[in-house]
C-alpha cells in the first residue's frame, strides 16, 4: 500500500512540473475520488431536470453511473451490468463542469503523465486498474485510522465527531483552493455560507444564473457585482429588477474575507508564515460564537494545527528541492515601490505551496460512506441547517399557485360575485329634470360655467315677451308672493318658483337642465326680444303643459294671472327691494 501511495504522489508531482505545456493555466486543481463523485452527481442532476424530471439522483443511479464512468475513462472492461440511458449525456456534462471550473480529476492526471513524464520517469508507475480499486474504494488503508470511525454513529439526528472533521477540513482547503483557483465552482459552493451569511440556496441560484449569463465563474460573478458597488459609486448601483441586490451584504463579507486572504497571500513572503496565517484567519470565522464543548470548534482547532505543521514541512520540502536541482543562487526579490506592494510577487512561493497541499488532499482514500458524503443530512457548519451540495445547485422550488385557497377566502369571493354592482354613471339626457336630483361637489355649484363649457348647439327656451319686459325693468316684493301662492295650489310653475328663489335657482344641479340655462346667458337683449311668431306658440304651449312632459297640465290661467300681476303691480316696485341687475333675464332662461 506505502507503494501504492508513493507512486501516485509521483504521478501527481510529474504532472504539476509539466503540466503548463498541456493546460493553458498553471493554477488547475485536482479533484481527488470524492470530489469527483460529487460533479458526477451534479451532472446527472442537471441532465435528468433538461429531460422534462426533477434536479434529483438516486443513490443507486449515482454509484452504477459512477462505475461505467471509472471503467470508461480507465480504458477497462465494461460491467456486466447494462449502462444508463442517459450515460453519453452524462458523460459531457462531467466533463463540461471540470473544464468550466478549470480543474481536472485523477484518471485525467494518469492520463497526461503518459504524455508529459521525462525518460528518467518510470515508464508506468501506476496501473489504471490499481488507479480504479482506488477510486471505488475496493483497497484498504490501514495506516490511515480515521477511515474506520466514518461509518460508526454517534447517535440519531446527532452528526458525527469524525464527519464534521472532514467537513471541516473541506472547507478550509476549499478556502485555500480559491486563492489558488478563482473558477473552482464548487469550492464556492463549499465556503459561500459557511459560516452563515445569509446565503442559502436561494441567494446561489441567483448567483448561479448570473454567472451563466455572464458566462463567467461563480465567484467572478459576485466580485463583479461587489466591485462595481463598492468602486463604482452611485451610478453604478445595481437594478431595481436585479437578483442579487437583496444579497449585498452576505456577498460583501464574503468578498471582504476573501479580499483579507489575498492581502496575507500578497504582504507574507515567506510561505510558513503566510500559510499559518491564512489557515488562522479561517479558523477564526468558523469558530466565531462557539463554545468549546462544540463538535465544530474541536474540529476546527485539530484540522488547523495539522494544517499549519503540514504547510511547514512542504515549505522546507520544496527548499530543498529548489537548492538540490537549482544554481544556489536565489532569485531577485521584489522591490518594495513595485505596485500594489509587491502583491503580485510575493505570493508566488506560497501558492506553490498550497498547490502541492491540495494535491496531497486529493489523494485522500474516498469515504466508504458513499451515503453520507451525498446524502442531503450534512453536518451543520453554518450554523442555520446542513446541506449537502446537490441540494445547494438545485433552484428553490417555486409556488405554482395550484394550491388551494382557504375556504374563508373562498367563501368571501364568492359572496363578492352575488353582490349587485353599481352602474357607472352616464350622461344624462334632456329629461334629466325628471331624475333624482344628486349633490354635486361644493365646486360645481359654486363655479358659474364659462361660454366656452358650454355647446354652442344648445339654444334657449322661447320667451314671451311681455314676462321678459315686465321683468327687465323691476319687479315688486308683491308679484313673488302672487307667485308662492299660486305655486301651492297645484303643479308648480317653473317660472314663479324661480323668480321666488331668486339667486337660489342659479344652483340647480341637473345637469342638462344647468347647461341649457347657463350657456345661452351671455347673449344680448336683443336677440332675446326678436323670438318668431312660431316660437311664441311653442313657448304658450310649454306653458300650457307645465314645463314638463311628466308633470300635470296646468291651469291656463296662470301665465295670464302672472302677467297681469306683473303689469299691474310694475310701478310699486321700486320703493320696496330689488333683484341683482340682470337676474331676471337669466332666470329665464331656467324655463324648461
Amino acid at each position: 500500500m506505502e507503494a501504492f501511495g508513493d507512486h501516485l504522489k509521483l504521478v501527481v508531482k510529474t504532472f504539476r512540473r509539466e503540466c503548463h505545456r498541456v493546460l493553458q493555466s498553471e493554477r488547475t486543481t485536482v479533484h481527488g475520488a470524492d470530489g469527483m463523485l460529487m460533479v458526477l452527481q451534479l451532472a446527472m442532476a442537471e441532465v435528468n431536470k433538461q429531460h422534462g424530471g426533477d434536479f434529483k439522483v438516486a443513490l443507486s443511479d449515482a454509484l452504477m453511473a459512477w462505475k461505467h464512468l471509472l471503467l470508461d475513462k480507465l480504458h477497462l472492461p465494461p460491467a456486466n451490468f447494462a449502462r444508463l440511458e442517459n450515460y453519453d449525456l452524462i458523460r459531457e456534462a462531467y466533463e463540461g463542469f471540470l473544464k468550466r471550473s478549470n480543474t481536472v480529476d485523477l484518471v485525467d492526471v494518469l492520463t497526461m503523465y503518459k504524455q508529459l513524464r521525462l525518460d528518467s520517469d518510470p515508464e508506468e508507475p501506476l496501473s489504471p486498474t490499481q488507479l480504479f480499486d482506488f477510486l471505488s474504494g475496493n483497497m484498504e488503508f490501514p495506516e490511515l485510522p480515521d477511515t474506520s470511525v466514518l461509518s460508526t454513529p454517534s447517535g440519531k439526528g446527532r452528526p458525527r465527531c469524525s464527519q464534521v472533521k472532514v467537513a471541516i477540513r473541506r472547507v478550509f482547503c476549499s478556502y485555500l483552493n480559491l486563492l489558488v483557483n478563482s473558477k473552482n465552482d464548487m469550492a464556492l459552493a463549499l465556503t459561500l455560507d459557511v459560516p452563515s451569511r445569509a446565503l442559502g440556496r436561494e441567494a446561489f441560484t441567483d448567483i448561479k444564473h448570473a454567472a451563466h449569463n455572464g458566462n463567467t465563474s461563480l465567484l467572478l460573478a459576485v466580485m463583479s457585482f461587489v466591485r462595481a458597488i463598492q468602486l463604482g459609486g452611485k451610478g453604478y448601483a445595481p437594478a431595481e429588477s436585479d437578483p442579487l441586490r437583496k444579497h449585498v451584504k452576505g456577498l460583501s463579507d464574503f468578498v471582504q474575507f476573501l479580499d483579507n486572504l489575498e492581502e496575507i497571500l500578497g504582504e507574507i513572503p515567506d510561505p510558513s508564515v503566510c500559510g499559518a496565517r491564512l489557515v488562522t484567519a479561517i479558523r477564526a470565522v468558523l469558530v466565531k460564537g462557539r463554545g468549546s464543548g462544540d463538535p465544530v470548534y474541536a474540529a476546527a482547532e485539530e484540522t488547523t494545527k495539522e494544517l499549519k505543521e503540514r504547510i511547514c514541512q512542504l515549505h522546507q520540502i520544496q527548499k530543498q528541492t529548489a537548492n538540490a536541482s537549482g544554481t544556489g543562487i536565489s532569485p531577485a526579490r521584489p522591490k518594495v515601490h513595485a505596485v500594489n506592494h509587491a502583491t503580485a510577487f510575493g505570493g508566488r512561493d506560497t501558492v506553490k505551496v498550497l498547490m502541492a497541499l491540495l494535491d496531497e488532499e486529493a489523494l485522500t482514500p474516498p469515504c466508504p460512506n458513499k451515503a453520507d458524503l451525498l446524502s442531503e443530512d450534512q453536518p451543520v457548519l453554518n450554523g442555520d441547517e446542513g446541506t449537502s451540495v446537490l441540494t445547494l445547485f438545485r433552484s428553490p422550488e417555486v409556488s405554482a399557485g395550484c394550491s388551494p385557497e382557504p375556504l374563508k377566502n373562498r367563501v368571501q369571493s364568492r359572496l363578492d360575485l352575488l353582490k349587485p354592482k353599481p352602474r357607472e354613471r352616464v350622461i344624462r339626457s334632456q329629461f334629466a329634470c325628471t331624475y333624482k336630483e344628486e349633490e354635486l361637489p361644493l365646486s360645481r355649484v359654486l363655479d358659474f360655467p364659462s361660454t366656452s363649457q358650454v355647446p354652442t348647439c344648445v339654444h334657449p327656451a322661447p320667451k314671451n315677451p311681455q314676462i321678459t319686459s315686465a321683468l327687465d325693468e323691476e319687479c315688486s316684493s308683491d308679484v313673488k308672493a302672487a307667485a308662492t301662492a299660486k305655486s301651492t295650489s297645484g303643479c308648480p310653475n317653473k317660472e314663479q318658483s324661480e323668480v321666488e328663489q331668486g339667486p337660489a335657482a342659479l344652483k340647480q344641479t341637473s345637469g342638462n337642465a344647468q347647461n341649457r340655462g347657463a350657456g345661452p346667458g351671455n347673449r344680448k337683449k336683443t336677440g332675446i326680444q326678436t323670438q318668431s311668431k312660431g316660437n311664441k306658440r311653442k313657448q304658450l304651449e310649454s306653458d300650457q303643459h307645465g314645463g314638463s312632459e311628466n308633470e300635470p297640465p296646468e291651469k291656463k290661467q296662470a301665465p295670464r294671472a302672472s302677467v297681469k300681476v306683473l303689469g299691474k303691480n310694475v310701478t310699486k316696485a321700486s320703493s320696496k327691494k330689488k333683484l341683482i341687475a340682470g337676474q331676471g333675464k337669466l332666470t329665464s332662461f331656467f324655463r324648461v
